[in-house]
């Protein structure tokens, strides 16, 4: 996500920095950028001119004070509250009164960071999707501590980078979590149950529902071990059955099976085209 959400900045005529915790994991952020501009230019969506300017744009590093003097620090670290709550801190002592901190968490309240983080007022959301270059959605979430003018500055860059922002208060997982986790762990718990097999599920809801990819599919592309964390986070805050996640959801997780990123989940992803991982 920070690669992605450091790309479409830097293609908007932004001087991004991209700071990593490690020199590898900065190199790995330069490698996705370029892989990803080049299938621009691949298609035809980006000129050779534009991929050159942006990647001009760009700087890499593991030094935080490098980041600390921007107008904007957008954090993707991971979806854990104190680390996230660390990271603005340490942030609050370096950056300039005027900055805006805003941290693309999907599924944790915005207002237990702003509160800790020394600029309560100038802390907002700002929820990418992903991938980031393709996706055109930024919720643009607002606590009860947010400054009217920090809600008109991020909804300005959102706009800038190409992007459709829609405001959303802060709740846990905002407009589109709150809607799509249930909706995933629903199609969890249908193969729990035996409603159908994997594939007439995500078949059903792609002819049927008009969606591009079907739930087991998408989980598989999110990440279950994402999901599941997301899930507790909302489940802890609201309490409602929905957000539960089942208990498949967990085996798999503990199992090694997170979709994608491990080459199983629901499907085999060693073959082309993936097969069904059989879960009985």
């Amino acid at each position: 996500m920070g690669s992605g959400i450091a790309q479409v900045a830097a293609a908007a005529g932004f001087e991004t920095r991209l700071r990593e915790i490690s020199s590898e994991l900065a190199a790995q952020a330069r490698a996705r950028i370029e892989r990803s501009l080049a299938v621009g230019v691949e298609k035809k969506k980006v000129t050779p001119a534009d991929r050159d300017a942006a990647l001009g744009r760009l700087s890499f590093g593991t030094d935080l004070a490098a980041v600390a003097t921007c107008d904007l620090i957008i954090e993707a670290v991971v979806e854990d509250l104190s680390a996230k709550s660390a990271l603005w801190v340490a942030l609050d002592a370096q950056a300039p009164a005027h900055t805006i901190f805003a941290t693309n968490t999907s599924s944790l309240t915005v207002t237990t960071m702003a509160a800790g983080s020394g600029r309560p007022d100038r802390m907002i959301g700002l929820h990418f999707f992903n991938p980031v270059p393709v996706m055109a959605l930024v919720e643009v979430v607002r606590t009860i501590m947010t400054s009217e003018d920090t809600i008109q500055r991020a909804t300005d860059f959102v706009h800038r980078l190409g992007k459709h922002p829609i405001a959303a208060r802060d709740t846990s997982g905002f407009v589109v979590n709150r809607l799509l986790v249930p909706y995933m762990l629903d199609a969890i718990r249908a193969v729990e149950q035996d409603v159908a097999s994997v594939e007439d599920i995500d078949t059903g809801m792609r002819l049927g529902a008009g969606h591009p990819m079907g739930p087991l599919t998408l989980l598989d592309f999110v990440g279950l071990d994402t999901t599941l964390r997301i899930a507790e986070i909302m489940f802890t805050e609201y309490r409602e059955t929905r957000f539960a996640p089942p208990p498949l959801l967990r085996q798999m997780v503990t199992a090694g099976l997170y979709g994608r990123k491990s080459g199983r989940g629901f499907y085999d992803y060693s073959v082309d085209p993936p097969r069904v991982v059989p879960l009985r």
